[in-house]
C-alpha cells in the first residue's frame, strides 16, 4: 500500500485560516502604522503652532507693558500738554 500525504478538507480549511489571519494582522499594523505616524505629525505640526502662538504673546505682552510704562504714560501726557494727576490713574490688575 502507499501512503498518501494529501491534507484533509479540515486541514486545508485550518491552514487557510491560519493564513488569512496572518496577512490581516500584518495589513492592520501596516494601516495602524502608518495612521499613528500621521497622528504624531500632526501632533508635532499644533505643537509648533502653538509655540509660535506663544512667542507672539510673549511679544506683544512685551510691547503692551513697554507702551504702558510709568514713562511713556507721563511722556505721552506731556505731549499733549496735560498735567499728571496721580489721584485719576487707575491700576486694573488681571
Amino acid at each position: 500500500m502507499k501512503k498518501r500525504n494529501s491534507l484533509t478538507k479540515g486541514e486545508k480549511i485550518l491552514y487557510s485560516l491560519g493564513m488569512l489571519c496572518l496577512i490581516a494582522t500584518v495589513c492592520t499594523k501596516i494601516f495602524l502604522g502608518a495612521s499613528l505616524g500621521n497622528f504624531q505629525m500632526s501632533n508635532e505640526k499644533i505643537k509648533y503652532k502653538i509655540s509660535n502662538e506663544e512667542k507672539d504673546v510673549q511679544s506683544l505682552t512685551m510691547q503692551v507693558n513697554e507702551l504702558t510704562s510709568f514713562e511713556n504714560v507721563q511722556s505721552v501726557v506731556k505731549d499733549l500738554g496735560l498735567a499728571y494727576n496721580n489721584d485719576n490713574i487707575i491700576i486694573v490688575n488681571d
